[in-house]
């Protein structure tokens, strides 16, 4: 019922702001519908979007302005089948989804599912893409796997994205300046300059963008040390666009970003046992643990009180998170008619991207355990060569190309443990031992600070090095061919061979850990620790070895989980497949039905403990067979546009990352599907209005027979679930009506309204400890929600100039989206928020 009522209001809000406040003036200039058809390059081919057997959504540049897309992050304000989510990290734990599947990230081994291409360059990672939208031509979503068209690792889908031109023939530009709450300044701009008339032309882009942070971080007294989860960043891009007397055609483009805004906070939505049972206070950490949070549950069920400490979006820490990341690139295109009916297109790119980080790392006010150096550096260069025409009548078209790509990864973490790690290895050994491990008289009296007491070391002065290397080749050959049968009927061929080979190694420099050996040798047989129960032993060894900051290669690896180093060389390589059939019954009605085969490159989990105890630090490569058939149509002389699709997706090999509370594993789930139906609606009443709706309805999840004959508890407890931040209902929907005062001024009135219902926020749906139990994870769910955006704007009619109103989240709705297991605080359960409200003003000139 809560959820009925706040689709209402939404309704109500949305039709109050859209319907026209006056009968409409006849003799207006009526825009013709023919201006809404909006060419897209998803076939590699400039096509309308209602041509193409596809599901694709196209965004034009007036809906990106219109509901405030200026990133790739809020793409889920236009389209319903896709999601987006960041933890930790801003360069490394953006995952991007499409029909509820994606990636989970945190590791730089990891490739995305969602493929991302920018003026038709691959970008390798999704935090390569995150600087700003600016000058966009267009943005693409293109659902299901598209490797046949699009490079590499599209198991799930592709975002295509398209940057304004430039304009051989026309001088201009535009500036936009914002303002908004929490300190917002963004300026944008781009000037079009043609220097040979006809043939060459340069366009230089830029944007600056400043927001305070929407979490504010204290330390353990409560004082602010600062803010996390906003914006410092800016982008500057050059074009040289040219076409030659012979037809010739191409640009060279020069981009450089950088962001200093630190990401990202995490907010505490459960307290620790600890806490509440006293032992935190007990080993001299106060009683909140360091922790500062007002209102944080000891109840897991709890959810109301979970989703309140969301909304105080206060996080606890020491410092606030830093992060720098900056990288340039060079994209060149050309385009050389080889015939009439034939043209070769060369596409070819270079980029280097480095990140630099630091942040509290045990999410809490104690000082316990800080990454203070997280350098990463990723260089790729990609080329695309193909040839592609027309033939019989125009009867074939026909594409040949192929595709080669490198990249080389380094990383290199710094963590040290802090003055409070020993006293919180005290509270959660004697949360283990019901306090007896702190009472004198017990003969397992280990005290508050148990390490130094057993070792004679001190943990705070323990440091690490981990350095991590990729090094990954990845070529193919491609076709891509439509041929029509008979008129209307139409067949498509896809096929791509792709051969992936990686190199990789873990390293570790720098480890000052004298705590970690004297251990082992207090729990190996004859040592003082030995004769103790072996949860207790295990204890003593993970939190004495805590696996960051274990010496890599120590005499006893061969024996015990602790870190080893290694080098190693993963290869594969798949056909990758596709066919469909459309039909169109009449121009503007089109059926299709497709089969495609699809493919993610496997490689290393590039973690410390990837290979402890011996175990394989790679992953195996993900397949996908997806089936979707759809209908694609235009009504009442193209006033309504529709378009439907189906689709099963069954994925084998699944890659997953998980968070444990100590160390990230990387395994494959023999099973994943997803399955829906995707519904997308645009109306015009009017040449004045226009309502916009959008459906998905999805099943994403671990079927029951998900293990396949595996074992393990991490990939049992799965199975029966749904993927991660997959709500099964998704739908938006929005108006806009537009008109004219007199014959100058012109006025838009815009309202969006995003719904999603329940999602899982976290990998772990049932606690593999308590699996025969089937105990649930706690603040897993996030509940449905709504959440509306408006804005209104006026303006010349020659759009020299306009100012805008805006409001995002206009209710404030409290979202979370990605929950875990505070590290290392036994039942601690924490969270990265969504973003609250935001309102301001923009202004607009055009020349």
């Amino acid at each position: 019922m809560k959820i009925i009522n706040k689709f209402l209001m939404a309704a109500l809000c949305t039709t109050a702001m859209t319907t026209p406040a006056y009968a409409q003036d006849a003799t207006q200039e009526a825009e013709s519908f023919d201006e809404n058809v909006i060419i897209v390059t998803a076939t590699r081919r400039a096509q309308d979007v209602q041509d193409i057997p596809l599901a694709v959504t196209a965004v034009s540049p007036v809906q990106l302005e219109r509901q405030g897309v200026v990133s790739v992050g809020q793409i889920t304000n236009v389209s319903s089948s896709f999601s987006t989510s960041n933890a930790q990290l801003a360069s490394g734990s953006v995952v991007l989804r499409i029909r509820g599947v994606g990636t989970t990230s945190n590791n730089i081994g990891f490739e995305s599912a969602v493929g991302i291409f920018i003026d038709g360059a691959y970008q390798s990672r999704p935090g390569v893409a995150l600087s700003e939208f600016v000058d966009v031509e267009r943005v693409e979503v293109l659902r299901g796997p598209q490797g046949t068209l699009f490079g590499r690792n599209t198991s799930a889908g592709a975002l295509n994205i398209t940057n304004v031109r430039p304009d051989l023939n026309e001088f201009g530009g535009f500036a936009n300046a914002t303002y908004g709450n929490r300190d917002l300044y963004s300026v944008q701009g781009a000037v079009n300059v043609p220097l040979v008339q006809d043939n060459l032309a340069l366009r230089v882009t830029g944007a600056y963008r400043q927001r305070d942070g929407y979490v504010t971080v204290v330390d353990r007294t409560g004082a602010k040390v600062g803010d996390s989860n906003g914006s410092d960043q800016y982008l500057v891009r050059g074009q040289l666009g040219f076409e030659t007397d012979s037809g010739i055609s191409g640009r060279l483009i020069g981009d450089y970003a950088k962001s200093s805004a630190g990401c990202c906070a995490a907010v505490e939505v459960l307290k620790s046992p600890l806490e509440t049972s006293g032992l935190f206070a007990a080993v001299g950490l106060g009683v909140r643990g360091g922790m500062a949070a007002p209102v944080v549950p000891s109840n897991p069920f709890d959810t109301t009180n979970a989703e309140i400490a969301a909304d105080n979006r206060i996080a606890t820490a020491n410092f606030a998170p830093q992060t720098t990341f900056d990288q340039w690139g060079v994209t060149g295109e050309i385009e050389v008619p080889l015939s009439d009916s034939a043209d070769l297109i060369y596409i070819g790119s270079y980029r280097e991207y480095d990140a630099v980080e630091a942040y509290d790392s045990d999410f809490s006010g104690l000082d316990v355990f800080n990454v203070t150096d997280n350098r990463t550096s990723i260089e790729t260069m990609t080329h695309e060569l193909r040839i592609q025409g027309d033939a019989f009548d125009g009867a074939l078209n026909w594409l040949v190309g192929g595709y080669y790509s490198k990249e080389d990864i380094s990383q290199s973490v710094s963590f040290a443990l802090g003055a409070d790690y020993d006293r919180l290895v005290g509270a959660i050994l004697a949360g283990a031992t019901g306090g007896a491990s702190l009472n004198p008289a017990s003969p397992i009296f280990f005290g508050a600070t148990p390490l130094q007491n057993i070792t004679g070391f001190d943990p705070s002065t323990i440091t690490n090095n981990n350095q991590y290397v990729q090094n990954s080749k990845s070529w193919s050959i491609f076709t891509h061919n439509t041929l029509e049968v008979t008129d209307g009927l139409e067949l498509t061929l896809g096929l791509r061979y792709s051969d992936e080979s990686k190199d990789s190694g873990f390293a570790s420099g720098g480890n000052n850990n004298p705590v970690c050996p004297a251990i082992v040798g207090q729990v190996s047989p004859g040592g003082g620790l030995s004769g103790l129960p072996a949860a207790l032993q295990n204890a003593f060894f993970g939190l004495g070895c805590f696996a960051f900051t274990a010496p890599a290669d120590a005499p006893f690896a061969a024996v015990l989980p602790s870190p080893r180093t290694f080098n190693g060389t993963f290869s594969d390589n798949e056909l990758i497949y596709t066919g469909k059939v459309s039909y169109a019954f009449a121009d503007p009605i089109n059926i299709y039905a497709s089969f495609t085969h699809g493919y993610k490159s496997g490689g290393f989990n590039l973690d410390s403990t990837a290979a402890a105890g011996g175990a394989d630090p790679r992953f195996l490569s993900e397949e996908v067979d997806s089936y979707e058939i759809g209908l694609k149509a235009k009504f009442l002389d193209n006033a309504v546009t529709l378009n439907v699709a189906a689709f099963r997706e069954e994925f084998s090999n699944f890659q997953v990352l998980e968070f444990t509370g100590a160390q990230f594993q990387t395994f494959n789930v023999p099973k994943a599907e997803t399955q829906g139906v995707e519904i997308e609606s645009t109306i015009r009443p009017s040449d004045h209005f226009t309502v916009n709706a959008a459906l998905t309805i999805t099943d994403a999840n671990y079927p029951n027979d998900c293990a396949g004959t595996q074992t393990a508890a991490n990939v049992v407890s799965l199975c029966g679930n749904s993927l991660t931040n997959a709500p099964d209902v998704v739908g938006i929907a929005g108006a806009t009506y537009t008109n004219e005062i007199g014959t100058n001024l012109k006025y838009f009135l815009n309202a969006q309204m995003r719904f999603e219902g329940d999602r899982r926020t976290s990998t772990q749906a049932i606690d593999p400890a308590n699996l025969a139990a089937n105990i649930p994870v706690p603040f897993d769910d996030q509940d449905g929600n709504i959440k509306i955006n408006l804005r209104a704007g006026i303006g010349s009619q020659e759009d020299t100039w306009g100012i805008e109103a805006f409001v995002t989240n206009l209710t404030n709705e409290v979202t979370r989206g990605v929950t875990f297991n505070t590290v290392l605080r036994s039942g601690s359960r924490s969270a990265f928020v969504q973003e609250p409200r935001s309102y301001g003003l923009t202004l607009r000139g055009k020349f």
